[in-house]
């Protein structure tokens, strides 16, 4: 088996679906059923069951999936290692990125870094942080930059601390708020348990949701238009001073503050590429 066998296994596993795997890997159905068969002739088991709901895999054909995560880890590793022999600052960096240092600060940084390393590529995923979190613990990705605090025994460095804001087109009173209009939107559920737990220490009426967004900037958008108030991290408003923008405090009066994260793996550091990038970073953000 070469590396392309295990990546067809591994996608087919989460797809469950031929046609969708094969569009996913770019490659042909009757091309993908054909390696499929393959990989069955060669281990000499059956590895799957199509039916009308998709495809089975049978339990040799679910070990071999599962195991596929391992083996494209220890090929991308050996791959890396030998570019490192030489001490040169070269290869595909990945990344794991919240959507919203994607947005605001991702782009920039890393012009910066090409300019200084033009020789590396990137490779980012991004996603909401509860699921670029789950990407550096599986070390999907070299380094993961994250918002909120979490469950992590390996190596990491503060970027930043930002406050969460109400924001509206005019001033309101803060107390009426379960009466009036709010644009909600659809966040990481560390940030979504924090606003609901804010409103439900200071409020006995649910909000009162007008118009539901998927994402903070579609609700930035809604809020300077005047169509409602929304419950937005601040560093997403720094462009806007025609809006009125108030600090969700706790019922003891201090700021609630959501923290930047850049989360990696000590061992990843034995590679320049992942070195140079997290010099940079801490760089970029020190102070």
């Amino acid at each position: 088996m070469d590396e392309r066998d295990w990546l067809v296994l591994q996608t087919l596993f989460k797809k469950k679906n031929i046609t969708k795997a094969a569009e996913h890997l770019y490659i042909s159905q009757p091309a993908l059923t054909n390696r499929l068969q393959q990989l069955e002739k060669e281990f000499g088991v059956k590895i799957v069951n199509r039916g009308r709901r998709g495809v089975q895999f049978t339990p040799q054909g679910e070990y071999l999936a599962k195991s596929a995560h391992e083996m494209l880890l220890n090929i991308q590793k050996i791959k890396e290692n030998v570019l490192n022999m030489e001490n040169n600052i070269t290869g595909t960096l990945r990344l794991g990125v919240s959507n919203f240092f994607t947005d605001y600060m991702l782009p920039n940084l890393l012009k910066l870094f090409k300019e200084k390393y033009p020789d590396i590529e990137f490779k980012v995923t991004t996603g909401f942080s509860s699921d670029i979190a789950h990407l550096i613990h599986n070390q999907d990705v070299h380094i993961g930059i994250i918002k909120g605090d979490f469950s992590w025994k390996d190596q990491r460095h503060l970027l930043f601390e930002e406050t969460i804001c109400i924001a509206s087109k005019h001033k309101i009173d803060i107390q009426n708020l379960p009466h009036l209009p709010r644009i909600d939107y659809h966040t990481d559920p560390l940030l979504k348990n924090l606003m609901d737990h804010w409103w439900s220490e200071h409020f006995t009426q649910p909000p009162l949701i007008s118009i539901e967004v998927d994402k903070a900037d579609t609700c930035k958008k809604m809020v300077i238009n005047g169509l409602g108030y929304g419950i937005l991290p601040s560093m997403i408003l720094n462009d806007r001073k025609d809006l009125y923008r108030t600090d969700i405090k706790t019922v003891e009066g201090k700021p609630i503050v959501r923290k930047t994260w850049m989360y990696y793996h000590k061992d990843s550091l034995k590679l320049n590429i992942v070195k140079a990038f997290v010099d940079f970073i801490e760089h970029e953000f020190k102070g």
